[in-house]
């Protein structure tokens, strides 16, 4: 970072409410030897705010981290590799744990047991009650035995040749069954012996016999093939063990290269270099990308209503790319109601958001010695503020999604033109950061935002909205034309100027954030009797005026273009200003 950004006492300034008397808390008024003037006490007073500690990014170069992270390293990934084994990165977590029994489910559970002992008391009773029927019946049965004995004796006697027909009849039956139950050896078929049939005999008999050797044939072959399968045993493989699991995050596959431990760092700085706390995270990462369909998320069409809300504008100057949340745009109804009015709108505003992230995560350099998180910039002009319970909880659930599952992206998180209400907001979401993140914070109130964000990116790469000179459309200069910066003092006249040796034609830009500053342009030749000449008359220039001025002026001798920028105000102003030389064609 730079130098500005290592001095943990540094201050900026916030709005607070203009009704407020200066007088009446002593601490609110800017700590200034001189009074305020007129001019600033009919505008909102400035509150200071004390910034945060300073964060400063760590080398993710293996050789350069002290021991006891490298041990931590070395820990982490040699659990890792044991999950991949093991395939238990994706496997799911296990059911949760029975709920202990309190004394109100107890008593719960006498009384069920009371009532379940009740009924089966009248069922034992319903048992008893028919048993007695049953004996009841049987004794009356045992009375009329008798009188069915004498009937029985009435019947009439059955003549010899009946008897032996069912005497024959018997003994078939008895071969029948002993042919049946002797055990057949696997070296001879069994021997069925068929006596000749009576000639009494019947069709059905007949029938009934086939059925016995067909039954007997197929209890030899069935035997058989036991004795086969027995003798010669199939010699079964074993299977071969399988591969490892194959897992990627950010289309990086864990432990494939120095580009893994970069990620796994992460995860270790999100959970302080407790190294089953980072495996549990990196666990739970996974199953949730898994679940919540991360890698195919890129690919999906999810519209481009949100393209005004969130998008990423040029670089920091350490390099980490910009990401801009500009919550004013929910001032629009249409837009509010389209995304925060019922679940399920919320909930695709949360996937888009979350695409947006991966997308952006995706394209950073994975090297120990490269780019791997990104600057956040939030302005909170115009914001719907804490009121609107629907944004609060989207916003409660995304910032809670993305600390879970997307550790240590992020360099910076920069708040701009932060309203009176900022407190509450801050200790709205620091309920879900850890205070390494909160660490990472900036705020700044509307006076001070842009010179803020200057601290930590080029005037050339923000954008001009946020008072920088980088905008959208073909402009005479662009964002490799580097800017000026430079800071007037209150009731002071600044200039500026352009020297030029040859003829050519000179192109330039300016602007004072802010304005509300006289400006004017002239040249002056180097020639002793040259005359000087009037660009740009001197004029007052009101913060609604205009945001950028550019100006050109073809030089035909030696000289130089003078700038004046008179501050009439007693406050300071940020001047930035740029120029170019274009060649005259004879």
């Amino acid at each position: 970072m730079a130098e500005e950004t290592q001095k943990p006492t540094e201050e900026v300034v916030t709005a607070v409410d203009a009704d407020k008397d200066p007088a009446a808390d002593a601490s609110a008024a800017p700590a200034e030897e001189k009074p305020p003037s007129a001019e600033e006490v009919e505008k909102p007073l400035d509150d200071k705010i004390p910034q945060s500690v300073s964060f400063k990014e760590e080398t993710n170069v293996v050789g350069d981290l002290p021991e006891a992270e490298k041990k931590a390293l070395d820990e982490l990934k040699h659990l890792i590799q044991e999950a991949l084994n093991k395939h238990e990165l994706t496997t799911p977590p296990p059911p949760p744990k029975a709920p202990e029994v309190t004394q109100q489910d107890k008593k719960q559970e006498d009384k069920k047991e009371e009532i379940i002992t009740e009924e089966q008391k009248k069922e034992e009773v319903a048992e008893v009650e028919q048993e007695q029927d049953k004996k009841e019946e049987a004794t009356e049965v045992e009375k009329k035995a008798p009188e069915v004995a004498e009937e029985e004796k009435k019947a009439p006697e059955v003549t010899e040749e009946e008897k032996k027909a069912a005497e024959v009849t018997e003994e078939e039956k008895k071969e029948e069954e002993a042919i049946e139950d002797k055990p057949v050896s696997a070296s001879e078929e069994p021997i069925i012996e068929v006596k000749p049939e009576a000639e009494t005999a019947t069709t059905g008999e007949e029938k009934k016999g086939e059925a016995v050797e067909e039954d007997g044939e197929k209890t030899v072959e069935a035997i058989k093939e036991t004795i086969v399968s027995v003798s010669a045993p199939a010699v079964e493989e074993a299977p071969a063990p399988p591969s490892p699991e194959e897992v990627e995050i950010w289309g990086i596959p864990l432990l494939a290269d120095e580009r893994s431990d970069v990620i796994l760092l992460k995860f270790l700085r999100a959970r302080d270099f407790k190294v089953k706390d980072a495996f549990a995270m990196i666990k739970n990462t996974v199953r949730w990308r898994k679940e919540f369909g991360a890698d195919a998320l890129v690919d999906e069409d999810l519209g481009s209503d949100w393209d005004r809300v969130v998008f990423t504008h040029g670089y920091d100057k350490e390099g980490h790319p910009v990401c801009y949340n500009v919550f004013g745009e929910f001032e629009n109804k249409e837009l509010y109601n389209n995304t925060f009015s019922d679940e399920e709108k919320r909930n695709k505003f949360i996937r888009w958001r979350t695409q947006f992230l991966e997308k952006s995560v995706r394209n950073l350099e994975y090297s120990p010695t490269g780019i791997s998180t990104i600057v956040q910039v939030n302005d909170l002009r115009n914001s719907p503020g804490l009121g609107k319970r629907e944004l609060r909880q989207a916003t409660n659930q995304a910032l809670q999604l993305l600390q879970d599952n997307y550790p240590e992206f992020v360099a910076k998180q920069i708040f701009i033109n932060v309203p009176w209400w900022y407190l509450a907001f801050s200790r709205m979401i620091s309920a879900f950061l850890t205070q390494r993140t909160k660490s990472k914070f900036v705020f700044a109130g509307p006076s001070k935002s842009a010179e803020t964000l200057f601290k930590y990116i080029a005037p050339e790469l923000v954008p001009v909205q946020y008072g920088g000179l980088s905008r959208e459309g073909e402009q005479e200069f662009t964002n490799a034309d580097p800017v000026t910066e430079v800071t007037i003092k209150p009731a002071t006249k600044h200039t500026v100027e352009f020297p030029v040796s040859e003829k050519s034609h000179l192109v330039w830009e300016v602007r004072v954030v802010g304005w509300d500053v006289n400006y004017g342009a002239e040249f002056v030749p180097s020639t002793e009797d040259g005359y000087t000449v009037l660009v740009q008359k001197s004029r007052k220039i009101a913060p609604a005026d205009e945001t950028v001025i550019t100006n050109s002026f073809k030089i035909g001798e030696p000289g130089k273009v003078v700038l004046t920028i008179d501050n009439q105000t007693s406050k300071r102003k940020k001047l930035l200003y740029r120029s170019k030389t274009k060649a005259i064609s004879e």
